[in-house]
């Protein structure tokens, strides 16, 4: 046990497990940024396709690559269709439709919830209890989602659209089924085959737009179709990759901590990059859902033995 440990945690400092923690940082929050890029040129449908699309066959060449393939069963076939369904394809969409209307910052933070709703999830469906400080780390987050869906005015003179509040909502609930859903599958089979079904299957859901892709791709600047193609390949092929050899070698919790730099990232690249301000509440708020979202994180000290005095006198 000892020895599993010490193993845990040297590895958790290797160079390599650093460096694929960062780029899956970057490489989130940088999809941000390039939705919002390309929002005008393509729709929320239409980019979720065309992304799914390049990350489906770059990682079928990073599956092929590997060698390894391992057949699902009946319930994980069920599990995979409800994962690749709601967080390839609907998180997708309705990710990239609150991105018309909001800016990158403010849709990361609200779909920085995300965690906790897969915290409320495990703790309700698979029994792992609800603590008392994921119920206050809750109210929190909701509190802060409630002021950016106040908010009205922005430095820049915009306006905050309940609507995309309210789509970024979905998105962090359509993650967390996903991330749910994905867990029992992980623990036999292989993470790149398990994100190339995924995201192969949230493909195949978003075929109703192809459409609407082949009209809007048509029109699309080269600038637009490199930003799908980036979508595809960096944030959803290497970034689900890079996370999954991380997830290996670092305890879940801890690493999962690490999304929560993912807000802060995307809201200063969207300032530096696309010059947008978030309305005041509209960070108020973001800081909020952090804040509930650490809040949610903290567990009740363990009892101190007492010395001398009673056992009723330790403190809480």
């Amino acid at each position: 046990m000892s020895q599993t440990t010490t193993t845990a945690r040297s590895t958790r400092l290797a160079p390599s497990v650093l460096a694929a923690i960062g780029f899956t940082i970057l490489a989130w929050a940088s999809a941000f940024i390039v939705i919002r890029g390309v929002a005008p040129e393509i729709g929320g449908g239409a980019l979720a396709l065309g992304r799914l699309v390049v990350g489906t066959l770059a990682l079928g060449v990073l599956l092929v690559v590997q060698r390894s393939w391992l057949r699902p069963t009946r319930r994980e076939w069920g599990l995979l269709l409800l994962y690749g369904v709601a967080w390839f394809g609907a998180y997708n969409v309705t990710l990239n439709i609150a991105e018309h209307t909001l800016d990158a910052g403010t849709t990361a933070m609200i779909v920085g919830i995300g965690p906790i709703l897969i915290a409320l999830g495990a703790g309700v469906m698979l029994g792992e209890g609800v603590p008392r400080w994921l119920i206050i780390g809750t109210a929190v987050a909701f509190a802060g989602v409630v002021l950016i869906g106040l908010s009205t005015s922005v430095f820049g003179g915009g306006r905050v659209d309940l609507a995309g509040v309210l789509w970024a909502l979905a998105s962090a609930v359509t993650y967390a089924i996903g991330v749910l859903a994905q867990k029992p599958i992980v623990r036999r089979i292989p993470s790149v085959q398990v994100t190339f079904l995924g995201c192969a299957i949230g493909m195949l859901a978003c075929l109703p737009f192809a459409g609407q892709l082949a009209v809007q791709a048509a029109t699309a600047s080269p600038l637009g179709w490199v930003g799908m193609a980036y979508l595809g390949v960096v944030p959803t092929a290497l970034a689900f990759t890079t996370w999954g050899y991380a997830l290996a070698r670092v305890p879940a919790g801890q690493l999962g901590i690490s999304t929560y730099v993912v807000p802060p990232l995307a809201l200063l690249a969207g300032w530096l990059v696309l010059g947008e301000v978030p309305a005041l509440l509209a960070v108020l708020g973001g800081v909020l859902c952090l804040t509930g979202v650490g809040l949610s994180r903290r567990r009740p000290a363990p009892p101190r033995r007492a010395s001398g005095t009673a056992s009723g006198d330790v403190p809480e």
